[in-house]
């Protein structure tokens, strides 16, 4: 049911990525779409994220912050321009702007951990890491994550890995004035 979720939002659109195509794509009852995910979102959530299956592999840290950081970017932007995460970005972010605890999910099913982690990471650099060090840390999570959104949707992988680059060493010098 994920494929036939991917490869309806490569082929159709968002919009047209709907329950019932997704049934007759995956050859199963709508009902049996319904007793795995509540809502159409999910299902699009999962296949474009892979959220239900957990498959969200963060990048091992090293001794190298400015490696780490493009790891991150790279892996963001990544997922980010993926053909069905471009068709399906613009959609959710509409739903999760329009009904509150959609996008508590999202949040709890991917973005949490990978918060944490990074967050981690850069604080790792930062010696007696303050609560400035933290709060800088986590607008740096947020600003990777919003860069590559918008990046990612606009421009897929067009240019990836001078953007990554230099995106990577914009966080790296932020990242420098906690120090």
């Amino acid at each position: 049911m994920l494929a036939a979720t991917v490869e309806l939002l490569i082929e159709a659109g968002y919009q047209k990525t709907t329950i019932q195509a997704i049934a007759r794509r995956a050859k199963v009852s709508a009902p049996a779409i319904y007793r795995r995910w509540a809502t159409r979102e999910m299902i699009i959530e999962d296949a474009v994220f892979e959220l239900k299956g957990g498959d969200f592999t963060l990048p091992e840290p090293t001794d190298d912050l400015r490696a780490d950081l493009l790891a991150w970017t790279k892996m963001f932007l990544g997922r980010i321009a993926d053909p069905a995460a471009r068709s399906a970005i613009p959609g959710l972010l509409s739903t999760w702007m329009h009904n509150d605890g959609v996008y508590a999910r999202v949040v709890q099913l991917a973005e949490l951990p990978a918060r944490r982690a990074l967050i981690a990471r850069i604080l790792h650099e930062v010696p007696g890491a303050s609560d400035k060090a933290e709060s800088t840390a986590d607008i740096v999570f947020d600003l990777l994550v919003s860069a590559t959104m918008i990046r990612g949707v606009s421009r897929g992988h067009e240019d990836e890995e001078q953007w990554c680059e230099r995106i990577a060493d914009a966080l790296t010098a932020l990242i420098g004035t906690i120090r």
